[in-house]
Order: C-alpha cells, then sequence, then structure tokens
C-alpha cells in the first residue's frame, strides 16, 4: 500500500510532484530507491526532450561571498519570461552562482575546454603515470580514467553540487528542468577573487561559503 508518507518522503528527496511520486511508487511495488531510480530516468528523459528548446529569458544573478573576498555573476536562461519569476527558478540562479564561488568551475561543460590544453594534461599525466613504474599497456587506459576526473574538477555541471555531493549539477539541472517543465541553460558565468593571482595563503573557500549559508 502506498501511503502519504511514502510519498512525501519521496518528494522531498526528488522534488517531483506528489502525482509523479505516487506513480513512481506504484510502478516501483512500493521500493523507495526504485521509485527515486524512476523519477530520474523520467527527469533525465524529460529534460532531453527539452534540450532543443530555445531559452532566451532567465536571470543575471551575483553572488558576494560576505567578506567581498568572493564575487561570482551567473546567467542563466528559460524559455518565459514567467517561469523566470518563479521562486523555485530563482532559487536555483542562487545554488548556482553560490557553487561557482565555492567550487571554482573553469567551463561549465566539458565541450567548452580547449583540446590544446586536455592534451597538455594527457601528456601530464602519461608522464606521471610511466615514472610511477606503471605498465606502458595500461597506461592510455589510466591517463583516459585521470582525464575525465580532470573534467569533473573544472566543469561546472560534472561537478558535485556544494549543497548535496550525492548530486552533480547536471543532475540538479535536470531535476529543476522536470520541475519547472521548461528548458533551462546555464549560459556563462564570470568568478572573481581578491587577489587571485597573487601569491597568498590558500584558504578552504567551499568551507567558508558553506558556513556562511548556515549549512
Amino acid at each position: 500500500m502506498i501511503t502519504a508518507e511514502m510519498v512525501k518522503q519521496l518528494r522531498e528527496r526528488t522534488g517531483s510532484g506528489m502525482m509523479d511520486c505516487k506513480k513512481a511508487l506504484s510502478e516501483a511495488n512500493g521500493d523507495m530507491e526504485k521509485a527515486v531510480e524512476i523519477l530520474r530516468e523520467k527527469g533525465l528523459a524529460a529534460a532531453a526532450k527539452k534540450a532543443g528548446r530555445v531559452a532566451a529569458e532567465g536571470l543575471v544573478s551575483a553572488y558576494i561571498h560576505g567578506d567581498g573576498r568572493i564575487g561570482v555573476l551567473v546567467e542563466v536562461n528559460i524559455e518565459t519570461d514567467f517561469a523566470a519569476k518563479n521562486e523555485e527558478f530563482r532559487e536555483f540562479v542562487k545554488d548556482v552562482a553560490m557553487h561557482i564561488a565555492a567550487s571554482k568551475p573553469e567551463y561549465i561543460r566539458r565541450e567548452e575546454v580547449p583540446s590544446d590544453r586536455i592534451e597538455k594534461e594527457k601528456e601530464i599525466l602519461r608522464a606521471q603515470a610511466l615514472n610511477e613504474g606503471k605498465p606502458e599497456k595500461i597506461v592510455d587506459k589510466m591517463v583516459e580514467g585521470r582525464i575525465d576526473k580532470y573534467y569533473k574538477e573544472v566543469c561546472l555541471l560534472e561537478q558535485p553540487w556544494v549543497k548535496d555531493p550525492d548530486k552533480t549539477i547536471q543532475q540538479l539541472l535536470n531535476e529543476k528542468i522536470s520541475t519547472i517543465g521548461e528548458n533551462i541553460n546555464i549560459r556563462r558565468f564570470v568568478r572573481f577573487e581578491r587577489g587571485e593571482g597573487i601569491e597568498k595563503k590558500e584558504d578552504n573557500f567551499a568551507e567558508e561559503v558553506m558556513k556562511q549559508i548556515g549549512s
């Protein structure tokens, strides 16, 4: 039997609508974990369908770290002006700006990383693997694995979300596309850090940002 409490728990975990949660639980025969997977798969499918639609409205949002050390501007687009005023969308944009401040991505998606930079990174990683004494025949496979990890470090959409590291920014984006019902595109951002490029003590900015928002 699917109870109201089960539906509530699933809604809290996934952000999906009440009827979607009820249907997923019924399809999963009450298995909460399976229901979560069903909703995630449906969310990905919905996001993929909407991905080709033009998103030209939206917001430019700013996040300034409390002491003025870090500043972020981010533009996130959505299809309609009406949806741009949606509180859930606005909260998502703020979360993205805060995440950028904390996690220092350099690009939005891996396709934006210059090919010459990737080739240079591969050369360095290959040399490291050989210096570690790894057999030549497995070095290339190791390099590909480390390049994939590199993408996850520098590309915004592949980074773990600072508020919930079990979820990537891409997964968070897909959820918002599914719940709001419009295509959403993180178009561009710029991150400023006071004294950037000047040699100084390295601090844990992600930790500082999370303390400021009270998480």
